[in-house]
């Protein structure tokens, strides 16, 4: 670890982070992305990403980032393995601790996203990428014409029936509970759509299959009958988590947990700037990041120029 400070410390290495540190570096400062739990992030558990611009076939998640990071090592960007496990950002310059292990920058852009909340059903991830999802935007194009299932009752699950309902043949909601949690409007929209179906009082308790997801099996945790439900897909809505728990006290956090931006990225504390998912809950999709990892690395690049007039 160096004790000189970076110009820009990134934390995340998804397409907000990346991005960030291809602007960040290719002006001239000096760049380091720790790349967190999960390099590229959620973007390596999606099979084939069809609406990124410039690629007119579909490319897999891990590949697009992959190219992502290979561009940004080319131009100088310098990467460390491991998660930020804590920050100082009271005093200049930044300190984040690596697994532990302290660097320092006279900026900062958070880039650590927010994760889909699962069901924590060991099978779920045997079938990420290849059946479920947790982004119907990303994917439900795939699925054009088959019999889907959408996993909520919340404000998620009913958008994400309501996208699908317009590609998919039918869209089954499954929720735990007799009612939905969803807006109103969300739920009026759903229950007026004629390929959107419901099952009530019912949990998914395994995914089965091969290859491949073939089937799902339910619960009714009213009558406690178990049946096997054929299906092509499963959309697990239930929401999304911010990755922020280290930045409770030191930044503003907004009462949904992510982090609070005013001028564009700018956050509370002036100097650390946020992109992505770990602030942006509504589009949440890899090229808005992109958008907003260039937005921080630009904002970043300006702040630093102040510092240095």
């Amino acid at each position: 670890m160096v004790t000189k400070p970076y110009d820009c410390i990134i934390i995340g290495s998804g397409p907000a982070g990346l991005t960030a540190a291809i602007y960040s570096v290719r002006a001239g400062r000096s760049t380091l992305v720790v790349s967190g739990p999960l390099p590229g992030g959620q973007l390596m558990l999606t099979d084939l990403v069809e609406d990124y611009p410039g690629f007119p076939e579909p490319v897999k998640g891990s590949e697009l980032m992959d190219r992502m990071r290979k561009q940004a090592e080319n131009l100088g960007v310098k990467f460390i393995s491991g998660s930020a496990t804590e920050v100082e950002f009271k005093e200049k310059p930044f300190v984040v601790f690596v697994d532990g292990n302290p660097v320092k920058g006279k900026t900062v852009i958070i880039a650590s996203g927010a994760s889909a909340k699962t069901l924590g059903i060991p099978s779920e991830w045997k079938f990420m990428g290849k059946g479920v999802s947790t982004c119907a935007v990303c994917d439900a194009f795939f699925y054009k014409g088959k019999d889907i299932v959408v996993v909520g009752g919340g404000d998620s699950a009913m958008r994400e029936a309501l996208f699908c309902s317009k590609i998919c043949k039918t869209v089954t909601v499954i929720h735990r509970r007799d009612k939905l949690k969803a807006q109103k409007v969300l739920q009026d929209r759903a229950f007026a759509t004629k390929n959107i179906k419901w099952v009530w009082n019912t949990e998914v308790k395994d995914f089965i299959g091969k290859d491949k997801l073939d089937a799902i099996k339910l619960l009714n945790n009213k009558t406690k009958k178990e049946t096997t439900m054929k299906i092509d897909g499963v959309f697990i809505a239930i929401g999304h988590r911010p990755n922020t728990d280290i930045y409770k006290g030191q930044l503003e956090l907004d009462e949904k947990g992510y982090i609070a931006v005013k001028d564009r990225t700018k956050t509370s504390v002036h100097g650390v700037f946020a992109s992505g998912d770990v602030h942006d809950y509504m589009y949440m999709q890899a090229v808005t990041a992109a958008g907003a990892g260039c937005m921080a690395a630009l904002d970043a690049n300006e702040f630093l120029q102040g510092d240095e007039k």
